[in-house]
């Protein structure tokens, strides 16, 4: 598949409403918006169709999920197929009755789905209860071929694992997409707060350069309450992203809705690993811990 070297990409960070036609409507306004402008490739926020639905475990949310294909495919497929244009989407999928997951769905130009990729690692903490909800993915870190690109999409917690973006790298990934929905607890301070954020953008810069491929992350933004006033809510800090091969930031974003937009040099890429030939000099002979839980070094030292 031929690849254009130059890509206008698009990162949509969005405030969520219990609307879900509403939701929709502003994501096809920004979506036809960067389009018209020439963005070929457009990423949109983890779980994008309603408010993050973890902030409590409730069966009821399971009414939100859908099967793929399924209605929101056929509304994004006919987005796609209009503006001709790849989106990334993230949709809370119903796979069978009793399994779901957290899936993000990329369309391809012909409205036709390119493929899938089911959230893999998973978490479970105060305000993010997903293991509730969603049952881990069985697809691998298996990159997505596109018109434009082959995508290694992940989705939010898998963006702090580094064994996740180098296997998507491996397999031919010509750049890294994560979906998110991250926030900040309030009872935080300003300064933990502030350090969180900073780990969130270093780690997947990180990701770029050890890779020497660009990133795209997007976030989704504002205040979402909690479901049954019981608890404090969530505050999406937003701060999506793109970043270059190398780190560089090409776009970034604050705590407003916003919608980013760069150009990706592709063949840059390929420069940028001549230069810093990471994937040249790994050790894999001395890698096999790396596939085990733990390794007790002290232990072994005094065998």
């Amino acid at each position: 598949m031929k690849i254009t070297a130059l890509l206008q990409v698009a990162a949509l960070q969005l405030q969520c409403s219990t609307n879900i036609d509403n939701n929709r409507l502003a994501l096809k306004q920004q979506i036809t918006a960067v389009a018209e402008s020439g963005a070929k490739l457009v990423v949109l926020q983890e779980l994008h169709n309603a408010p993050y639905p973890c902030q409590i475990e409730s069966t009821d949310y399971f009414d939100q999920a859908e099967p793929i294909p399924g209605p929101s495919c056929d509304w994004f497929a006919t987005l796609a197929k209009q503006l001709q244009v790849v989106i990334v989407t993230s949709l809370f999928e119903k796979r069978a009755a009793g399994l779901y997951h957290n899936t993000a769905v990329v369309f391809e130009t012909t409205g036709e789905i390119a493929g899938l990729y089911r959230k893999m690692h998973i978490p479970d903490d105060p305000g993010y209860y997903e293991k509730f909800y969603f049952t881990p993915g069985d697809l691998g870190f298996q990159p997505i071929q596109t018109s434009v690109a082959t995508l290694g999409v992940c989705v939010c917690w898998d963006q702090w694992f580094p064994e996740a973006a180098r296997l998507m790298a491996l397999a031919g990934a010509d750049l890294l997409i994560y979906p998110t929905a991250i926030g900040w607890d309030q009872h935080d301070s300003a300064s933990e707060q502030q350090r969180q954020l900073d780990a969130w953008r270093t780690i997947q810069q990180s990701h770029a350069i050890a890779n020497g491929i660009p990133v795209i992350c997007c976030n989704r933004v504002g205040f979402e309450p909690h479901p049954n006033d019981a608890g404090q809510g969530t505050l999406f800090w937003g701060n999506s992203f793109i970043a270059g091969p190398q780190g560089e930031l090409l776009a970034s974003a604050e705590q407003t809705p916003t919608t980013l937009t760069a150009t990706l040099d592709l063949n840059h890429s390929e420069a940028v690993r001549q230069q810093w030939p990471f994937l040249r000099d790994r050790r894999i002979d001395h890698y096999a811990g790396l596939t085990k839980l733990c390794r007790d070094y002290h232990k072994k030292a005094h065998d």
